[in-house]
């Protein structure tokens, strides 16, 4: 998912709007980690950005989503970039000591 939100509508009041940001990005998500996995992959993983535009995005985690949209609903910023791209994920393991 790449896309630009726009937090104006001239019918829907900002908070509902937020709402159904936040709602997308949650169904993309859950639709993306409901595919089926790869031979040799453990879950989805995603690569995330965000930024007040698609030049100024930076990478953030899966969990600073919700932050994400909310700063900019706090910034009072027009529109914003957000990208989310699924990618496998290999569940690394620890390495053991000789002490343990």
């Amino acid at each position: 998912m790449r896309k630009t939100f726009s937090l104006s509508h001239e019918k829907i009041k900002t908070p509902r709007l937020i709402d159904a940001i936040k709602h997308e990005v949650k169904k993309y998500l859950k639709r993306e980690r409901n595919k089926k996995l790869p031979e040799g992959i453990y879950f989805w993983d995603f690569d995330c950005k965000y930024g007040h535009t698609k030049e100024s995005a930076k990478m953030i985690h899966v969990s600073a989503l919700n932050k994400s949209i909310d700063d900019a609903v706090q910034l009072e910023l027009a529109n914003f970039y957000l990208e989310i791209l699924a990618k496998p994920g290999i569940r690394t393991t620890k390495q053991l000591t000789e002490e343990e």
